[in-house]
């Protein structure tokens, strides 16, 4: 199982989309600094995740989140 997560910086309010096969881990290394790409932005609440079953799906769904569509999908699950 996988899970394709969005993360918002407390400092910016900026979005982060990825995916991984331990989520609390992952939030936990985002939040720690471990990661480079989120680092300067520090720090982050999940706000949004889906679990898969697979890699593939889990990519596929993470590009649709970074699409316009899939931006516009996250931002209506933000406000409600």
């Amino acid at each position: 199982m996988y899970f394709v997560y969005v993360l918002q910086s407390k400092k910016n309010k900026k979005l982060y989309y990825g995916l991984t096969k331990d989520l609390e881990n992952r939030l936990e290394e985002h939040n720690k600094g471990s990661v480079p790409s989120t680092k300067s932005r520090l720090p982050f609440d999940l706000v949004y995740f889906e679990k898969v079953d697979t890699v593939s799906e889990a990519r596929k769904k993470e590009r649709y989140f970074k699409s316009g569509f899939g931006r516009k999908y996250i931002k209506g699950k933000l406000t409600h």
